[in-house]
Order: C-alpha cells, then sequence, then structure tokens
C-alpha cells in the first residue's frame, strides 16, 4: 500500500489522555481504479464504516462537530462519544448517543463540567465516563440514558482512559494502567512500566495509556511510551493478562500509535497511527491479536487532509467503523 503523508495536527484535549491519534496523505496519481472512488463527504466530521476487504467506505452520519472518543455499544445498534456543545471551553463537552444507522441523537450530560471518554457496560445498560466535577478527573457512572450519575472512583489524581470489562473498570492513573471494580472496590495496579511519569520530550510522561479490555476481559491491550525522539511520542501496543501478569510487546515500530480496539471474536486489533517520526500520518491499521500481519488498512484513495481516527471493528468484524475529519 502507498504510504501516506499529511502535515502533523495536535487535536490533544487533555495533558494525562493521549492524544487522539489520527490519520490521513497524499497517494499515488497512477492508480487508475482508485480514481473512481471517492470518500462521502457533508459536514466536517462524520462517522464512517469501512470494509477492510473491498476498501468501499460509507458515511453513517455526518456533523459540523466533533465525535471524540468513539465506541460502539455491545449491542453493536448505538454509537457513543462526547462532543462540544453550545461553546469551545472544556466546560461545554457533553456525552451523547446516537443510533448506528445515524438517527436518534441523544444529549445524555447536560451541565458545566467537563464530560468525555465514554464506555459502555458490558450489558449496554450503564455508562462510564470521565468528569472534572472536583480538583481533578475521576470515573463516573450512570444509567444509559443519563439518569443516576454517581462517583465511581476517586484515586486522588487524575484519572483516564477508562474502558469496561466484565466487572472490572482499567483506567489510566500515573502513567501506569489499573483496574477497579464495578462498584469502586479494590483498585488493583496492572502495569509497571520504566520510568512512568517521567516527563521527557514528548506530550505525555512516559508510561502506559489507553488500556482495552479483549471481549472476554482476560487480556488488556495499552499503548506504552518507549522513547521521547519524537515529540508526539514513540508509542509501542503491548497486552497483559488482567491479572497483571504474562506483559507481551505487539509492536516494535515506536510510532505515535494507539487506542487499539479488539474485534469481537478477540483474534484482530485496529489501532490509529498518528505519526511516524515527525511526519503525520492519519492511518488506521490491523494486526492480529498476537501482533502478527501488522499492515496499514487505509485505502490510497482516501484524499489529503480527510484524518481517520477512533477505528473499531463493527458487531459482525466485517467493517471498521472510525472518525473521520476533513482537514481543510
Amino acid at each position: 500500500m502507498v504510504e501516506k503523508r499529511a502535515p502533523w495536527v495536535c487535536t490533544a484535549s487533555l495533558a494525562l489522555l493521549l492524544i487522539v491519534l489520527v490519520g490521513g496523505c497524499p497517494r499515488d496519481e497512477a492508480t487508475s481504479p482508485e480514481e473512481t472512488r471517492t470518500v462521502p463527504h457533508q459536514g466536517r466530521y462524520g462517522i464512517y464504516a469501512l470494509d477492510p476487504v473491498t476498501e468501499e467506505v460509507e458515511l453513517v452520519v455526518s456533523s459540523s462537530g466533533n465525535y471524540a472518543f468513539l465506541r460502539l455499544s455491545n449491542a453493536g445498534d448505538r454509537f457513543l462519544f462526547s462532543r462540544k456543545i453550545d461553546g469551545d471551553a472544556d466546560e461545554d463537552e457533553e456525552i451523547c448517543t446516537i443510533g448506528t444507522d445515524g438517527n436518534g441523537l441523544w444529549r445524555l450530560t447536560d451541565n458545566d463540567w467537563w464530560d468525555l471518554y465514554p464506555c459502555w457496560s458490558p450489558d449496554d445498560s450503564r455508562i462510564a465516563f470521565l468528569s472534572f466535577r472536583d480538583s481533578d478527573l475521576d470515573v463516573y457512572v450512570m444509567d444509559a440514558d443519563g439518569g443516576n450519575v454517581a462517583l465511581l472512583y476517586d484515586s486522588g489524581s487524575h484519572d483516564a482512559d477508562i474502558d469496561w470489562g466484565g466487572d472490572r473498570i482499567a483506567f489510566t492513573t500515573g502513567s501506569r494502567i489499573w483496574t477497579v471494580n464495578d462498584d469502586g472496590t479494590d483498585p488493583t495496579q496492572i502495569t509497571d512500566p520504566p520510568r512512568a511519569g517521567e516527563w521527557g520530550n514528548a506530550n505525555l510522561p512516559f508510561g502506559d495509556y489507553d488500556p482495552r479490555f479483549s471481549p472476554d476481559a482476560s487480556r488488556i491491550a495499552f499503548e506504552r511510551l518507549v522513547d521521547d525522539t519524537s515529540p508526539h511520542g514513540n508509542y509501542d501496543i503491548y497486552v497483559i493478562d488482567s491479572s497483571g501478569t504474562d506483559e507481551t510487546r505487539l509492536t516494535e515500530t515506536g510510532f505515535s500509535q494507539g487506542l487499539a480496539s479488539w474485534s469481537h471474536q478477540g483474534d484482530r486489533m485496529v489501532y490509529s497511527v498518528a505519526a511516524i517520526g515527525t511526519e503525520g500520518r492519519y492511518d488506521i491499521y490491523m494486526m492480529d491479536s498476537d501482533g502478527a500481519h501488522n499492515r496499514n488498512i487505509t485505502p490510497d484513495y482516501f484524499p489529503d487532509g480527510f484524518l481517520c481516527h477512533s477505528p473499531q471493528f463493527s458487531l459482525d468484524d466485517s467493517r471498521i467503523f472510525f472518525v473521520g475529519e476533513w482537514w481543510e
């Protein structure tokens, strides 16, 4: 596949969250079959569905506002995300859902706090999210309709990067991966990376970020800042047992990459590559869950300025949903 290039665009919204990983590029003008293909385009942002076999892409829904931290429900029928509403301040970011058919937009939070990074419970009846309601970001939960909001866990410092698997919620604090019961009890440290919390020249401290449970909640994928020679950070993707044992490194590229999402069969992952060195790459990658067959699956016909991020598998694993941003 022809490698793609684009100017680096930093879209970070939180110091202790990994930058929103995105990707895009110019392409070889000689690929005549691709010239007949176009990417549907309405508003600046869209939720798209990509068939990685045929490379056909469909626009599910479009908007002038962003879809941040996109997550598909476990039933496969709704998307969960945060977006800024009625302003551009952090406090304007709220939690929303919409159907996978592009209909039924629901705003779940409406307040003066910074609400972001939502994720579904395994049965889709509840939602965990981050909120800045006191002195730092903490983990909150609410019903799927936005009711019964409650503080679940406060580590005493910023908590970030949450995911829900089985009866545990994974999160980042102190540049390490932790888990906690879904009633807020039994916080447990899972990873202990070298130089955790030490600031270098990258956008985040050395450490581990963005845990994602496997479908059976037995394993956790995450990315680790392994080097700071790039200002965007040099990350590799790892997996570890949910008990904190058997840590395995899946990539050794050191790209600015992460936010890995498992297939529902547990045999593959998709993730975002934001940059390679100082060069912006706004691409979607796929690999087997053991790190084999790692490749760029972003179609060559995707145009310059079309940035792809937050990839994840559809319920039947046949398509990849992602957020597309038209950078113009």
